[in-house]
């Protein structure tokens, strides 16, 4: 009895088992170690996004983390006198004398801001010994930032009302804000939370890191209650030479 004839293969399939791709030794290696190096740059990329606060302390990471709450609350609270003095505008019996109210408050405020009025309040006052003289305008002004971003409502640096466009300007042994010299040791006057400018201050890598690897020193005095911090250099505002208020533009016609 003889043999079944084993089964013919379509042309089509030998085709296709003759072209199909065969993984060699060398592919295979180069596969496994792409996937090593995606691994490892997946890896280094997320310890380099948390690195800078994995390396911190716990004191550290809760006083970042208070920081933080102390700036959501302070926009909080001045997002509720808005929408306050909104309504007082808008729904009020008298609106023409809230309105008055309203612009009084708000002249004040940005007199404060724009160091056109005198200021006094809780804060700190920070001095900045300098015996080799080395601090810089570059100095300062990471000073200034850091205090900006902890909440300071007015700065006082000697004998000069530092506002939003305050240059600082190196000169030999000295540092030229607004075109006035001041000396070491700087006396920095705030007006701001006491704890909370005096934390931003202590941050590690910061200011006080800063003027220390420079060769100065920082003390930082918290003044609360009825003493306080007073702010009183004033700065001058010039008249814009170029810039006229805008004429607002018609509204469109609706119909």
């Amino acid at each position: 009895m003889s043999e079944p004839a084993a089964p013919r293969r379509s042309p089509w399939r030998r085709l296709w088992r003759a072209g199909r791709p065969r993984a060699t030794r060398a592919q295979v290696l180069a596969g496994i170690l792409c996937a090593a190096l995606g691994f490892g740059f997946v890896v280094q990329v997320r310890q380099t996004s948390t690195s800078g606060l994995s390396d911190l302390r716990e004191t550290d990471l809760v006083r970042i983390l208070d920081d933080t709450t102390e700036r959501g609350d302070r926009l909080q609270e001045e997002l509720d006198n808005l929408q306050a003095t909104r309504r007082q505008l808008t729904e009020g019996s008298d609106s023409a004398q809230a309105a008055a109210q309203a612009a009084e408050q708000r002249a004040q405020e940005y007199g404060l801001l724009a160091g056109t009025l005198p200021a006094h309040g809780p804060g700190i006052v920070a001095t900045i010994t300098d015996p080799d003289t080395a601090v810089r305008s570059t100095n300062l002004i990471q000073f200034v930032q850091e205090l900006r971003d902890a909440g300071a409502e007015a700065i006082q640096i000697g004998s000069t009302r530092v506002v939003a466009e305050t240059a600082f300007t190196d000169t030999t042994g000295a540092v030229l804000v607004d075109g006035a010299t001041e000396r070491a040791p700087y006396v920095v006057s705030v007006i701001g939370d006491p704890d909370t400018l005096s934390t931003a201050l202590d941050i590690p890598g910061g200011v006080r890191e800063t003027l220390r690897s420079a060769g100065a020193d920082l003390e930082v005095r918290n003044a609360a209650g009825a003493d306080g911090v007073q702010v009183d250099a004033l700065h001058a505002v010039s008249a814009p030479q170029y810039a006229r208020p805008a004429s607002p533009e018609p509204s469109a016609s609706t119909g």
